[in-house]
């Protein structure tokens, strides 16, 4: 059955986090600043809405697409070790390659849209590459 999303609807009854840390992740604090749009293959469509950091995040079995639909986010992704911090402002996007460590660093008022494939993997240290 087809049936079309609203993000504008969607994104307005999220509430912004101010201070988002990593440890939120674990919590449940962040919860009223994210919603799932729908699922896909075997993930989902999501968005939030928030400013601070996130923890570290990979997705074994999938790229992951997240764009910036307002303000501006700092995406660090390993690679080979390394981290590589990539500037991410409204109307970009990013793919983060499959299995590859990332998170979200200094966001403000970000309203982020992800197609996240499941299942995924966190951690609040700075894993091994």
């Amino acid at each position: 059955m087809l049936e079309k999303k609203n993000l504008t609807s969607i994104l307005s009854q999220l509430t912004h986090l101010p201070n988002r840390t990593p440890e939120m992740a674990f919590d449940g604090a962040a919860e009223q600043a994210f919603a799932e749009v729908a699922p896909f293959r075997e993930g989902g469509i999501s968005v939030g809405y928030y400013s601070g950091s996130s923890e570290w995040e990979r997705h074994p079995v999938g790229d992951e697409i997240v764009m910036a639909l307002e303000g501006r986010t700092t995406v660090i992704v390993l690679v080979e070790g390394e981290q590589q911090r990539i500037q991410l402002n409204a109307g970009e996007l990013l793919v983060v390659p499959q299995n590859h460590w990332h998170r979200f660093e200094n966001s403000d008022h970000l309203k982020i849209l992800g197609v996240t494939p499941q299942p995924s993997d966190h951690s609040l240290e700075l894993p091994d590459a």
